[in-house]
């Protein structure tokens, strides 16, 4: 049986670009954060929608335009050290911008989180291939953790529909052969590690 079409279906609806999405969503909706009122869940949903999708994303169209990128899927290990380096300035506007509120605090420092993970990917890329996509899972999952344990709201559904779609998302990669089983397993718990780290002492 042909399992490609299903296998890239999982990869696109759980790729990196979405997962920040996905998480102010359930941090709007699901968290002590739903009491905002709705102009200021807009607003922060459109903060972070426009430094961590569209900025990145229509720099990476000018990157494909200009000969730099020969695919979007960024699975040449030396074409994603630039769409990296952008993605972590990204995160950190985006903390910076998240930190004019003073209640968007711990926003920020997700922000900040992400941030980081893009730096760990940029430096391990310049001489490995990690996965990007375990990377933003292990993150995302440490960040439900993290949110569990000191109370910002009870997670504990998402937290494991998280971790059963990361084992989803890991088996996807492996079928289309995009990674080995190394290079999700580094990319899952160096997501983790630094997220789980970045959340509790930085900001």
């Amino acid at each position: 049986m042909n399992f490609t079409p299903p296998a890239r279906a999982v990869s696109w609806v759980l790729h990196p670009f979405l997962q920040p999405l996905y998480l102010v969503s359930l941090l709007l909706t699901c968290t002590v954060f739903a009491g905002y009122s709705v102009r200021m869940r807009l607003y922060l949903t459109g903060v972070v929608l426009l430094y961590t999708m569209i900025i990145p994303a229509l720099a990476l169209g000018v990157l494909r335009w200009s000969g730099r990128l020969s695919d979007f899927r960024l699975d040449n290990r030396s074409e994603r050290i630039i769409p990296l380096l952008i993605g972590a300035v990204c995160y950190f506007l985006c903390a910076l911008t998240l930190g004019k509120i003073e209640s968007a605090a711990f926003l920020r420092k997700l922000m900040l989180a992400a941030a980081c993970c893009e730096l760990m990917c940029l430096f391990v890329s310049l001489r490995w291939k990690i996965s990007l996509h375990l990377t933003g899972m292990g993150a995302l999952t440490a960040m439900l953790v993290v949110m569990n344990f000191i109370g910002v709201g009870n997670l504990f559904g998402p937290m494991c529909a998280v971790v059963a779609a990361s084992g989803l998302l890991a088996s996807a990669r492996l079928y289309l052969g995009c990674h080995n089983g190394m290079q999700v397993f580094v990319g899952y718990c160096g997501g983790f590690a630094v997220a789980t780290f970045a959340v509790l002492f930085l900001g």
